[in-house]
């Protein structure tokens, strides 16, 4: 199971965190988010994959911030269309992947994703909650039984050391998790992650070897 932190903001802390290794660190491009990134990313190692965050935006923006910052991935967060994912998936350089947003509650509907299974790489789950993410809750992780797609997804939403044992329960399921998102219960403030925090966090999820 890979590790994704998202939300960083400050060059100094993007280096602190990129140096313990996670897979993929996001940088969140929405200008109403506290954790609106709009700097300069340091080197990081080659095997940290930099996820570019995005709501509601047009497909010139997200094309002209992956080549301004060399993005791997990006990761809509809102009510991006079927067609708009087949568009950009088009207009991306090869290998840059996609991973699609769902807010969920006991309510969701995973049916009516199904249309995006051919247009994205990833699904990702977060909690329905005011912000498209970063809300800091986790939803009721039981609905997933209900998820019937072979497609993989990120597990999301106000995890943190408290959720290492559901996540430890539910990698025993036949869900296809790829990867655990990681935010706001790192933070000293939005965009600030507490290093000390993430490695004792990476490094229980580590020795785990979900």
């Amino acid at each position: 199971m890979k590790l994704k932190i998202c939300g960083m903001k400050y060059p100094e802390n993007i280096l602190e965190v990129g140096a313990l290794l996670p897979d993929y660190m996001g940088f969140i491009f929405w200008g109403n988010s506290a954790r609106y990134f709009n700097g300069t990313i340091p080197e990081l190692i080659k095997t940290i994959k930099k996820v570019g965050v995005f709501v509601n935006q047009s497909q010139e923006e997200i094309l002209e911030k992956v080549a301004q910052y060399n993005l791997q991935a990006v990761q809509l967060h809102g009510n991006e269309s079927v067609e708009f994912l087949s568009e950009l998936k088009k207009q991306l350089p090869n290998k840059i992947e996609i991973i699609k947003v769902f807010s969920a509650d006991n309510d969701f509907d995973f049916e009516s994703i199904k249309p995006f299974e051919s247009v994205c790489d990833y699904f990702l789950f977060d909690t329905k909650g005011k912000l498209p993410g970063g809300n800091g809750t986790t939803f009721d992780w039981t609905i997933l039984k209900k998820y019937k797609s072979d497609k993989p997804f990120f597990l999301s939403g106000g995890i943190g050391m408290n959720e290492l044992k559901a996540i430890e329960e539910i990698s025993k399921t036949n869900l296809p998790i790829y990867a655990v998102d990681i935010n706001s219960k790192f933070e000293i403030e939005p965009g600030l992650k507490n290093k000390n925090l993430f490695s004792n966090f990476k490094r229980k999820f580590d020795v785990a070897n979900f």
